[in-house]
């Protein structure tokens, strides 16, 4: 059989002391690389994915350099839809006619009430004047009483004067007058003489003229009695 090994490759011995110094530059490199491609990916997570390092100055020489993607600006609120105005419905015959009815009667409702302020006007008016009537009354009938008080204040002045004047003179002399004067002026001035002068005088008149003079003087003080009576009961 024939042989089947192959032959045996002899490679050249490189010295140990030259290689050494090359794979420390090697691995320095290839772990700066490494290094400066985990700062990119840590600066900018979206930059491509690379193995090369390239540096500043040959980015820009070899291709432009790459922009970050911009966020896209934040669209504007659109403006509230405002709503739209409601559709005014046409208004019916039946609608007129019951519009018209009721402007009808508001109008005559204002023209009543225009005729009622004017009543009442025209009778506050008339109140007045009847109030300020009425105080004019008032005050003439109080003028009226003072001067009716004083009319009988004097009249009964005067009275009494004459009955004192009676009382004064003897029986006899006021007894031949009485025979002559008025029954009404005699009545008065008897009615308002002491008892006593009164009998005497009345003694000394004239029987018929005397009998007369009693009678009239008891009707009189009778009426003058009645209505107080009449009154209490």
């Amino acid at each position: 059989m024939p042989d089947l090994r192959f032959p045996r490759l002899r490679f050249p011995r490189l010295a140990l002391p030259r290689l050494l110094p090359l794979t420390i530059a090697l691995l320095t490199i290839a772990l700066l690389r490494h290094g400066v491609h985990l700062a990119q990916h840590w600066r900018d997570p979206l930059a491509p994915q690379s193995g090369l390092v390239v540096t500043a100055a040959q980015a820009a020489e070899t291709k432009p350099a790459e922009t970050r993607p911009q966020a896209a600006p934040a669209p504007s609120p659109a403006p509230a839809a405002q709503p739209a105005a409601p559709a005014v419905p046409p208004v019916s015959e039946a609608e007129r006619a019951v519009l018209q009815d009721l402007r009808a009667r508001r109008g005559e409702l204002d023209a009543r009430t225009a005729a009622l302020n004017q009543r009442e006007a025209l009778l506050a008016a008339a109140q007045a004047r009847i109030a300020a009537r009425i105080d004019e009354l008032s005050a003439l009938q109080a003028r009226l009483e003072a001067l009716e008080t004083a009319r009988h204040a004097r009249e009964v002045a005067n009275w009494q004067g004459l009955v004192k004047l009676y009382e004064t003179m003897k029986p006899r002399d006021a007894a031949t007058i009485f025979n002559d004067l008025d029954m009404p002026v005699l009545l008065e001035v008897l009615d308002r003489m002491k008892e006593a002068k009164a009998s005497a005088i009345l003694g000394a008149m004239e029987p018929e003229r005397a009998r007369q003079a009693t009678i009239a003087l008891a009707a009189m003080r009778t009426r003058r009695e009645r209505p107080a009576d009449a009154s209490a009961s």
